[in-house]
């Protein structure tokens, strides 16, 4: 009897109207939040967050500031949110690398899809293979037709092991059949620094870090990694339509925190977020970087990492690819 009295008041209860509390309505906590971003001041992610944390500073009314922890193509400032106060203080502008492709190549401290939480995906952009004028080519053809006649003398930057510029150069050795060389830096400042001085053979880099240096003349674009040309870069074939089709290795980033964030907090955070990035005045300027907005659902988010993780990670598999 006192069992169904038990269960008849639990159902009593669950017919009582339930008034929903809107996800706007959850407080962040009252102080400085922090935006963790991978890779070094200068960069295509260093220039969104900083974008981005300023428009959440004038929506939230309190300071936001932007934390550069780059290393380990990104890795350490996944970790670091990993284990960050689970408060909704602390949030990562993630990005490819450590969430979807580093956990095939290296042993973490962390895993990706459990102890970081999803907020929304934030940028989708692709790449641009560009070579220093010194290299001697101007086409991708020309490029992998040197690569095949001398193997492992060209050579390709990269943000960084297991990133989206490394795993791109890594998907056209397989695609083209060549032996480039992978070589990894904390950032794509410090890459596209070594390319002008010619240091570095290739480097896939964001467009709009690379674009300057090619209006210069300095840089010499071959094809950028998307399904299409972006609109940024209209004259830039792809490497899909050079004779490698279906070719895609697009970049993005996308928003995560540590996993034992409350829920209300982390739907508090989806909805600033999506509504930061949905503003036209920051679309433009993320525009103006070669950066299209794709807010979302935590959910969409979490579907679209475990599909990229799949993708990149049978590709690690295929090319036998390890770590530097």
């Amino acid at each position: 009897m006192q069992a169904r009295a038990m269960l008849a008041a639990c159902l009593a209860a669950a017919l009582l109207p339930v008034t929903a509390t809107p996800a706007s309505a959850q407080q962040l906590p009252k102080k400085t939040l922090t935006l963790v971003v991978g890779f070094a001041a200068g960069g295509a992610a260093d220039a969104a967050a900083r974008i981005i944390a300023k428009r959440l500073q004038d929506q939230l009314g309190q300071t936001v500031v932007v934390d550069n922890r780059a290393g380990a193509g990104g890795n350490l400032a996944h970790q670091y949110v990993a284990g960050a106060p689970a408060d909704g203080s602390v949030i990562l502008l993630g990005s490819i690398g450590p969430l979807a492709i580093a956990p095939h190549l290296m042993k973490l401290g962390y895993d990706p899809q459990k102890d970081l939480a999803p907020l929304t995906m934030g940028l989708s952009f692709p790449n641009v293979l560009v070579v220093h004028t010194g290299v001697g080519v101007r086409t991708l053809a020309e490029f992998v037709a040197k690569a095949k006649a001398k193997p492992g003398s060209l050579d390709f930057a990269s943000t960084g092991s297991g990133s989206a510029s490394h795993l791109a150069g890594e998907l056209l050795n397989q695609r083209a059949g060549i032996d480039t060389v992978h070589i990894p830096y904390k950032g794509g400042a410090p890459a596209l620094q070594d390319l002008l001085g010619g240091r570095v053979a290739a480097y896939y880099s964001t467009p709009a870090t690379a674009a300057p240096h090619i209006e210069a003349g300095k840089l010499i674009a071959l094809a950028t990694t998307g399904l299409t040309r972006p609109a940024f870069m209209p004259k830039v074939p792809t490497i899909a339509e050079s004779g490698y089709p279906g070719f895609n290795a697009s970049n993005w980033y996308a928003f995560v925190a540590p996993a034992k964030t409350p829920v209300p907090v982390l739907e508090r955070w989806n909805a600033e977020l999506v509504k930061v990035l949905n503003a036209e005045d920051v679309k433009n300027e993320l525009n103006k970087h070669g950066l299209t907005p794709a807010p979302g659902t935590r959910e969409e988010l979490a579907s679209f990492i475990d599909a990229e993780s799949k993708s990149w990670g049978r590709l690690v598999r295929e090319r036998g690819i390890k770590a530097d």
